[in-house]
């Protein structure tokens, strides 16, 4: 399973229930990366989508025992949705957040697609260090370029020992 998200220097990733940059060149990642594959959320990360709509072309599974929606899969429990993913192709699957989710699932991701903003967005939602966690390695940079003012590196990481679902 893949996580995909985009990190501050302090690994900050949002402010108020929204990105802390806009930047075109990772959201044209973002889409190049899950266009046709499942997308797998919390319930804040799809409200956060533009009119809290689905992103199309995409299965979108959301974890939520808030809400209940026709236009994607909702489940109310993580062992719920696990059971959902165990009959997904694991490698076309990408958590897409928010903070908390993407802790959650974390460990069960073998590959992180982070891209890396050389800036402070001044976060209160952080995503944890890689580089300071156990298991993890950057293991490319497949990428770097200035988006929106911003220098931006795309790298990828992996984990030396995900838990399976």
């Amino acid at each position: 399973m893949n996580l995909i998200v985009a990190v501050d220097r302090k690994w900050g990733i949002g402010k108020k229930n929204d990105l802390l940059f806009h930047l075109p060149e990772d959201l044209a990642y973002f889409k190049q990366k899950t266009l046709n594959k499942t997308i797998v959320m919390g319930g804040n990360t799809l409200l956060s989508f533009p009119r809290s709509k689905p992103l199309p072309n995409r299965t979108n599974l959301v974890l939520s025992d808030v809400f209940t929606r026709d236009d994607c899969e909702v489940f109310p429990t993580l062992e719920g949705l696990k059971e959902r993913l165990k009959q997904c192709d694991t490698d076309d699957v990408y958590v897409v957040g928010g903070a908390m989710f993407y802790a959650t699932m974390l460990p069960y991701c073998d590959t992180a697609y982070i891209t890396k903003v050389d800036a402070d967005g001044e976060a209160t939602h952080f995503f944890p260090d890689l580089d300071k966690a156990e298991g993890w390695e950057q293991v490319e940079i497949v990428g770097q370029t200035v988006s929106n003012g911003y220098n931006i590196a795309f790298t990828v990481y992996r984990n030396r020992n995900p838990k399976s679902l």
